[in-house]
């Protein structure tokens, strides 16, 4: 007896059936997942910015001999003429320049010098000093400015008078030395931190190429500045914008520093102009205006330093 077997053509094994893609449903997740954080960046970011546009357009006038209640009225552009014409925002704005001109040479400078360092082939216990670079960026700002604060006045420093004991006389709170104490303060705080994200860049540096450079003859220092180098200017031009915009928001420092010198006035810096407008003159209107005048400054030179980053990077 011949047993037939039955055919297989067109029988479907398990399992074998193609999984049609739910249209649809990974934009569902991820709307659902991003939902909280476009809901929070709206009210607590892009609604500010909104009211603060808005109230730079007003201002509270009195009429008559200023006995009468005060009056919101549309100015359009005259609360930013004003601000730009305050001898004091516009002296806080230089003073802001020549900060940044001291601090980002000397902090990025210092942080690529370091990270360098750390990726040496000559460098030993590497963890203990990434550990010991980055600590000064675990410290709070306003924590960081106090504990200067105390470094810097005279009678209480330590500094100040192992200084004087040695024949130095130097008041890091007077006029000419106020400045320079101040960016010691934040490249103390930010050099650890832009150190590791630049030790990070230059990890990803492929070995073999440095392998290939040694081998040629290349040192460390040429090998740092001819390969390493060129490979993490993507990195360095990512710190180079946060610093820029992270300088335009200078305020704890000078704010902390303030209550132990008179060199640093309440409009020192603009951030300074603008707190000082809103609680101390109540004049919420231009301190928005302020506001919003630091906020395009900030975009202007991100925009500047993104451009010269790309054209470098293509260099």
């Amino acid at each position: 007896m011949v047993t037939q077997v039955p055919s297989v053509r067109g029988t479907k094994r398990p399992g074998s059936r193609k999984q049609r893609p739910m249209s649809g449903t990974g934009g569902r997740t991820a709307a659902l997942f991003l939902t909280p954080f476009f809901a929070v960046f709206a009210v607590a970011m892009v609604a500010p910015v909104i009211y603060a546009v808005v109230l730079s357009f007003f201002a509270q006038q009195k009429s008559g001999l200023g006995f009468s209640e005060a009056k919101t009225s549309f100015v359009g552009l005259e609360n930013y003429l004003q601000v730009l014409q305050s001898e004091s925002f516009v002296g806080g704005i230089g003073r802001l320049a020549l900060y940044c001109a001291i601090y980002i040479p000397c902090m990025v400078g210092g942080a690529l010098a370091f990270a360098l360092l750390l990726d040496a082939a000559v460098a030993r216990a590497r963890k203990l000093f990434q550990l010991l670079v980055f600590l000064p960026h675990a410290v709070p700002g306003v924590i960081a400015a106090l504990i200067w604060a105390y470094l810097y006045t005279p009678g209480v420093s330590p500094i100040v008078s192992a200084l004087e004991s040695g024949g130095v006389a130097v008041n890091f709170l007077d006029h000419q030395m106020i400045l320079p104490s101040i960016v010691n303060i934040a490249v103390w705080e930010w050099t650890g931190y832009n150190v590791i994200i630049l030790f990070t860049a230059l990890q990803a540096v492929p070995r073999e190429i440095l392998e290939a450079a040694r081998v040629d003859g290349a040192g460390e220092i040429r090998s740092a500045l001819s390969i390493k180098l060129p490979l993490i200017l993507p990195a360095l031009s990512v710190i180079m914008l946060f610093t820029v915009i992270g300088t335009l928001q200078l305020f704890t420092e000078p704010s902390i520093i303030s209550k132990a010198t008179a060199s640093v006035t309440s409009t020192w810096v603009p951030n300074m102009w603008a707190y000082d407008a809103a609680f101390n003159r109540h004049n919420l209107n231009q301190a928005a205006a302020a506001s919003i005048i630091i906020a395009l400054m900030a975009a202007v030179l991100s925009w500047a330093v993104t451009r010269f980053s790309s054209r470098t990077n293509k260099a």
